[in-house]
């Protein structure tokens, strides 16, 4: 007995120390904050956060490879617990949501009777589903069944409709969605995301510069929520009160109701929102990611450098934007005249932009004030050139240098910037575009008799038709297929007259336009005391004269114009890219915005440490061949809202604003016009009107 008992302690002691010995050889150490991190979680188990459990969730945070928010159920105040643990930022989590957009369902024409298995799986296995439009969704609820948080159904037109309230962001909809129309993402997700090939996407939205979601905002105003529209224009464009009052809209002609009947006035639409929030007494909250500590200076506060910033410093970086000019703005400050865009309101946008604690330093010419190497030393990470074309092209016609020549832009800059410029009683405008209209009906204000000349007829005029009825309502005389060739002066040098020489169309050159040719021994002279050129504008890249070292890199093309990648728009500097005018030559406003979101993506890439590349199907011009129809069944004629304006005798003596914002009634009344088009279903106004009368 006591033999046993002896045996049975120096087998226990033996052991004892056999384990002491393994535990030091085999020894694992756990980290304890893995223990403090799974005890803020939610302890479900649920694995929708993607980890086998919450212990499994606690290691990757540890780990550095899930962020503070990964416990889905949990929610914020799970992830400020553990944040706090972890010594993370609190307000490092961003939510992420579940979108859905396709608005097509039970819209979309299906191509064969499937009696299968009841399953968006499935069915895509059969020639990729049954409906025509390639990109839609099925609407068989694979997402509905793998959603363990009820926060999804589909609607009843039959397309899935997302509850944001109770969802979670877990994904599982995502990737139970044969078909990859439903996306996952954080708000700064979807600020870098691009229109592609493969997306459902209305054919407006197609052609917008912005990339703007036209149809779901022009649904928002239909149901009355305004809010939730200028949230949407204001993820892709944050200067939608200027664009509502100057852009040409060229999604209006692509709008699917314009083939059988006018199109809606999306622009007007987008005005009436952003005139909403104008006049509410708030600012909409914008919302921003987590700061990152990485730095980035734009130059150039016009459009594209205002939209870069605006990007950037929602995306969480430190945003520096220094200006030429004594404010902010660049062309749509002082190249827009008053009348069109009044400097109160582009100052209350722009204000909101830097709200977002973005810093500005204005009356800062590059190359001259500083240079790029002073921003290197200031330790920023990437740089953004926005500098816009402010150099007006010369009509190379003797005499133009005379007392009472003015070029477009610097007049119309020169009268922005409240200088007393000294005009005609009689001038003559060179040209046929924007800034030729905007320097005529600037003079007819300041109480001139102006007459334009175009080498071309009305009809090949670049500007916007309704600039050039504008500008024949208040007065001014068109004359057409003339040439400038010799400014008249009198002996003191002063402009007496203008001599052009008459043209005539020939074939057509590689704008497409007829090209004018001269016809000889035709010159003549029109009498005039101040003549305005304004045929186009180049960039002004005087800063390259002397480069310095730092730019030695720096390309330019032959037409100014900074050279860089299209796809990403970064130059052969890695860390600059470019945006707007600068990038592309004089183009649109809502262009630029559009240069300067895909910049700031671009940026945002290459300062994270990220390949810089873009978008995997790019959306490049034309429209997607699917979704551009020739005919639209279904369509009955319903007028356009007209554009309140003031009457030709109240505006021509003063700079107030000419154009007005429709009122509620005609909002919606045009709201209503919208097919809610996607990319190849659209509503038909019978089957809207038939539903209606049935109810």
């Amino acid at each position: 007995m006591i033999g046993a008992f002896l045996f049975m302690l120096g087998l226990g002691g033996a052991c004892a120390i056999l384990l002491s010995v393994a535990s030091r050889v085999f020894y694992v150490y756990e980290d304890p904050r893995i223990a403090e991190v799974e005890d803020r979680m939610a302890g479900a188990n649920c694995g929708g956060c993607g980890y086998a459990g919450c212990n499994a969730a606690a290691v990757a945070v540890v780990a550095g490879k899930a962020p503070a928010s990964v416990c889905i159920v949990g929610g914020m105040e799970s992830a400020q617990g553990v944040a706090e643990v972890m010594g993370m930022d609190v307000g490092g989590a961003e939510p992420i949501l579940s979108y859905n957009p396709c608005k097509g369902g039970d819209r979309a024409e299906d191509k064969f009777i499937y009696q299968g298995v009841p399953t968006c799986a499935a069915l895509t296995r059969l020639y990729e589903g049954k409906r025509f439009c390639s990109v839609g969704c099925l609407g068989l609820g694979d997402c509905v069944k793998a959603c363990l948080f009820d926060a999804i159904s589909i609607g009843p037109d039959g397309y899935p409709v997302v509850n944001a309230d109770n969802c979670v962001g877990c994904g599982a909809c995502e990737r139970a969605c044969p078909k990859g129309v439903l996306e996952v993402m954080t708000m700064s997700q979807r600020l870098l995301a691009m229109n592609e090939t493969d997306d459902a996407l209305a054919p407006c939205q197609q052609i917008c510069p912005a990339q703007i979601n036209i149809p779901l905002y022009i649904e928002q105003i239909k149901k009355g929520d305004y809010e939730g529209a200028v949230n949407t224009i204001r993820e892709r464009n944050p200067l939608l009160l200027s664009c509502g009052r100057v852009c040409p809209h060229p999604c209006e002609d692509k709008c699917r109701r314009g083939v059988e009947d006018e199109p809606v006035s999306i622009n007007q639409l987008k005005r009436f929102v952003a005139d909403y929030e104008l006049h509410s007494g708030k600012r909409f909250p914008i919302s921003k990611a987590p700061a990152t500590e990485k730095k980035v200076a734009v130059i150039g506060g016009g459009p594209a450098g205002l939209s870069c910033a605006f990007f950037l410093a929602r995306l969480g970086h430190s945003v520096t934007i220094y200006e030429a000019m004594p404010k902010l703005g660049g062309m749509i400050r002082y190249g827009i005249p008053e009348y069109r865009l009044p400097k109160k309101i582009l100052d209350w946008e722009i204000q909101g932009i830097l709200d977002l604690g973005i810093e500005a330093k204005t009356d800062a010419r590059f190359g001259f004030d500083f240079n790029l190497s002073d921003l290197m030393e200031e330790g920023f990470d990437a740089v953004f050139m926005g500098i816009g074309a402010w150099k007006d092209m010369k009509l190379r016609a003797e005499g133009e240098d005379m007392e009472g020549c003015f070029t477009g832009i610097d007049f119309l800059a020169r009268v922005a910037n409240g200088e007393k410029v000294k005009i005609g009683k009689n001038p003559i405008i060179v040209g046929g575009g924007n800034t030729a209209i905007d320097c005529v009906r600037t003079l007819i204000r300041m109480g001139s008799k102006v007459t334009l000349a175009y080498r071309r007829t009305r009809a090949e005029m670049p500007a916007n038709e309704v600039e050039i009825v504008a500008a024949e309502h208040e007065g001014c005389d068109f004359v057409f297929l003339a040439a400038p060739t010799r400014v008249v002066g009198d002996e003191n040098g002063k402009v007496i007259g203008l001599e052009y020489q008459k043209m005539e169309l020939g074939e057509p050159d590689a704008s497409g336009r007829r090209r004018p040719v001269p016809v000889e021994g035709s010159e003549t002279i029109l009498d005039a005391d101040m003549i305005v050129s304004a045929i186009g504008q180049r960039p002004d890249i005087s800063f390259m004269d002397n480069p310095e070292k730092a730019l030695a890199d720096l390309k330019t093309t032959r037409w100014d114009t900074m050279d860089h990648n299209e796809d990403t728009l970064q130059t052969d500097i890695p860390f600059i890219f470019v945006g707007g005018d600068s990038a592309t030559g004089p183009d649109l406003v809502v262009s630029a915005i559009g240069g300067g979101r895909k910049a700031a993506r671009s940026i945002h890439q290459f300062v994270m440490g990220e390949e810089v590349k873009a978008a995997p199907k790019d959306l490049k011009k034309p429209l997607i061949p699917e979704s551009d129809f020739k005919t639209v069944p279904g369509i009955i004629q319903s007028p356009r809202a007209p554009m309140p304006e003031l009457p030709v005798q109240e505006r021509i003596y003063s700079f107030i604003e000419v154009d007005q914002v429709l009122d509620e009634e005609s909002a919606l009344r045009e709201s209503g016009r919208c097919l809610r088009c996607c990319r190849t279903c659209y509503d038909k106004d019978t089957e809207r009107k038939t539903q209606k009368s049935a109810a």
